[in-house]
């Protein structure tokens, strides 16, 4: 028959105790051996800034340039003659095809400046050519205005009518042997002296004229005539003639009482004026 005995249970706090098989050490006690094993063991380094406060540490004790010299210096590097990639030097047929591809390239930028030389010479010789036919058309304008310049000069020169002369009659003059007041100056010289046209002229009329006996006409470019009377021949009776060429000799045709040449000058064809002040106003002092 099974015991009915029930073993009596402590009240209180020892009742837990009792499931322990050794009492609680204290703190101290567990603390001690731990310090003792951990005396024996390498300290643990966590990942964190602790390595890079120790790379700044050695940086800033040897300074910026021990620093800079315990960092390996870098590789020089390769450069490929002719800007050719060094690969293609171990291939013959590229290599080969790359000079070929230069040498192009190099006759092509030859031909291309050999080109822009010769557009600008034609260039500059155009603008020659063309600053040299201006310069022409100028010389030959400034020729040409000269010319004419020349010209009226020579068509304004005037010159006496005779060399070697002496005044015998001046112009309104009285005498028994003019029916009216002398119209002209009278040039008093041997026969045959010669006569030249006093400007550049035409001859309008030549010939025998009455009391004016043999007379030529000149007629200048304003339009006044120069009437040369008296004379012993008449050698330019017509066309162009200039100042100082010889037309014709002195006589004594006509109503005279000597050889001598009877000058009028007639503005404008009309009546005459006197040929000493004309003259004077020209120039000309005879």
């Amino acid at each position: 028959m099974a015991s009915t005995h029930t073993p009596a249970q402590p009240a209180g706090p020892a009742a837990g105790t009792q499931l322990l098989d050794h009492p609680r050490p204290a703190e101290d006690e567990l603390a001690a051996p731990e310090a003792e094993a951990n005396r024996h063991r390498m300290p643990r380094q966590t990942r964190g800034a602790s390595p890079l406060l120790g790379v700044t540490a050695v940086a800033a004790t040897l300074g910026a340039t021990g620093f800079a010299s315990a960092t390996p210096a870098a590789a020089p590097a390769i450069e490929a003659p002719d800007e050719t990639p060094v690969a293609l030097s171990a291939d013959p047929g590229l290599a080969l095809a790359a000079r070929i591809q230069q040498q192009a390239d190099g006759q092509r930028t030859a031909a291309e400046e050999g080109a822009r030389v010769q557009a600008a010479q034609e260039a500059q010789a155009k603008a020659a050519a063309k600053e040299a036919e201006a310069k022409k058309a100028a010389d030959e304008a400034e020729k040409a205005k000269a010319a004419d310049e020349a010209e009226k000069a020579k068509a304004a020169a005037l010159t006496l009518p005779v060399r070697d002369y002496n005044l015998s009659a001046h112009y309104g003059q009285s005498a028994r042997y003019w029916a009216h007041l002398h119209t002209g100056l009278d040039f008093a010289a041997d026969t045959g002296t010669a006569v030249f046209a006093v400007g550049q002229g035409t001859i309008t009329s030549a010939g025998w004229s009455g009391a004016y006996g043999y007379r030529i006409v000149e007629t200048l470019p304003d339009g006044t005539e120069i009437w040369y009377c008296h004379l012993s021949s008449i050698i330019k009776g017509s066309g162009q003639v200039a100042p100082g060429q010889q037309i014709g000799k002195v006589g004594a045709t006509g109503n005279v009482t000597g050889p001598h040449l009877h000058l009028e000058v007639r503005p404008g064809g009309g009546a005459p004026v006197d040929p000493e002040t004309w003259l004077q106003q020209r120039g000309l002092n005879p």
